[in-house]
């Protein structure tokens, strides 16, 4: 179904005001989350940068947003929006000051008159998301520190605004969000599950279509800036969701479909390796964070706190080693054993590559459960938060003297099994449906059980770090 057969919403989505509205307020409430980093409370139960960033922001996005809407935060976030409008040289879209099109409506004397954007090409070796995995392990190995302490959750904001704005200003489009932000590495991953989806509605119309406006842009919006070529686009994953396609069609031939969950991972072409390591990265980070931050183990916490000391440096290659060898080591065995049972031709690589892909759902449903851990206990903490966001005594909104108290403490397990259980099943649905590609039906069977055997294995781990 087509969203954009409704004028409403058509309407909405071409227009550039709603999204730039959110995205201001997005922007808003970045800057103050670094800013209480800086200058508020260290305590981070009652700062506003620990508590909207990783309590409200992440329970939207891993609950609500990347499961159904796909890379729709992606639209509206405020990272990279400041290089954004130094790269353009203007805020809204083309035409914004005298109606002359893309790149040539600065205003003199403004700041957009002075910045020159360098708009060279991403590096071709680089295309692809290997430095971006690099990005999201730097981040997550020290996880623990950045997740509890307003300071270090600062600098790392702000460092991603910076990158963001340095990167804009040397490379063409959203280099940065593309290849670089730990991020949009995992939304792109688990995009492919969402039920929304930006396509062409008839590649026919587009191959007649000569100046491919939809790529290079034109007075009524820019150039893709994900560098995605819409008529051949397959799969969300790179995909930002940013409406410029819609805006520049001149034939109305973009289409914002309603699809089934999980629609891309049934498609066979663009599967990759750097796409299969980040879903081991992943689903591996989850059950490492579900290990430390929520098990019972004293030395192990303290060690992923004692960032720069021995006990540290044993996590962080502990933390690697698992994830990126034992983990897809595991995996390979599966598959090999796989094609040993059925007798498959099908060349080891290969499958490993393509079965991976049923570890998105499984990945995604760790995240959630591993979310739903901490969400509801702590969500008591974004009315304080929100009255008081510095920790300096506020009372803006009259809620700062709010007490914890935990949300759904005895619904949370079953939402966690529930959540859990679904991810399994939809890991071996997808896991069987993708040895059926290359082989029959019995052997698709022998193919694709030691991988469900893993998958479950897997689940019951997390159940057990979870919710026992």
């Amino acid at each position: 179904m087509n969203l954009l057969r409704y004028p409403l919403i058509k309407t909405l989505l071409k227009n550039r005001w709603p999204q730039f509205t959110i995205m201001l307020v997005a922007l808003a409430g970045f800057l103050l989350a670094v800013l209480s980093g800086l200058f508020g409370t260290p305590v981070g139960s009652r700062n506003f940068g620990i508590v909207f960033v990783w309590i409200a922001w992440w329970a939207i996005l891993m609950l609500v947003a990347v499961p159904f809407l796909g890379r729709g935060w992606c639209s509206i976030c405020p990272i990279p929006a400041p290089g954004e409008w130094l790269q353009r040289g203007k805020l809204l879209g083309p035409g914004e000051f005298n109606h002359r099109g893309h790149g040539e409506n600065q205003k003199k004397g403004s700041v957009f008159s002075v910045v020159k954007p360098l708009n060279r090409r991403w590096p071709k070796r680089f295309r692809n998301i290997w430095l971006q995995n690099g990005t999201f392990l730097l981040v997550a190995l020290f996880s623990a520190v950045i997740l509890t302490q307003p300071r270090v959750t600062a600098i790392v904001l702000a460092a991603f605004l910076f990158a963001a704005v340095g990167i804009s200003l040397i490379f063409e489009r959203r280099a940065f969000c593309r290849y670089l932000c730990p991020v949009g590495g995992f939304i792109g991953l688990y995009s492919q599950l969402a039920p929304v989806e930006v396509r062409v509605v008839d590649t026919a119309v587009c191959a007649s279509h000569v100046e491919k406006t939809c790529y290079t842009g034109s007075v009524n919006g820019y150039g893709c800036p994900w560098d995605v070529f819409p008529p051949g686009m397959v799969k969300n994953t790179y995909c930002g969701t940013c409406m410029e396609c819609l805006r520049t069609c001149p034939h109305d031939n973009i289409a914002i479909n309603i699809r089934p969950f999980g629609a891309d991972l049934s498609v066979e072409r663009n599967r990759k390796l750097d796409e299969a390591y980040k879903a081991f990265i992943m689903l591996g980070a989850a059950a490492v964070y579900s290990t430390v931050l929520l098990g019972p183990w004293g030395a192990l916490k303290l060690a992923a706190y004692s960032v720069g000391g021995l006990p540290w440096l044993a996590y962080a290659a502990s933390f690697l080693t698992f994830i990126l060898l034992a983990l897809p080591g595991l995996f390979w065995l599966t598959v090999w054993a796989g094609k040993k049972i059925s007798g498959s031709a099908l060349p080891v690589k290969e499958s490993f590559v393509a079965q991976s892909y049923a570890l998105v759902p499984l990945g995604l449903a760790a995240w959630a459960a591993f979310s739903l851990s901490f969400v509801f206990a702590n969500f008591s903490y974004v009315l304080a938060a929100l009255s008081d966001p510095l920790g300096w005594g506020w009372d803006l909104i009259g809620t700062a003297g709010v007490t914890w108290t935990p949300w759904l403490a005895g619904l949370t397990p079953f939402l966690q099994v529930g959540v859990l259980v679904g991810g399994f099943i939809w890991a071996a649905v997808t896991s069987r449906k993708i040895a059926a590609e290359k082989a029959d039906s019995a052997q698709a069977v022998k193919l694709s059980t030691p991988v469900i055997v893993f998958c479950l294995a897997f689940t019951l781990t997390l159940m057990g770090l979870l919710v026992a």
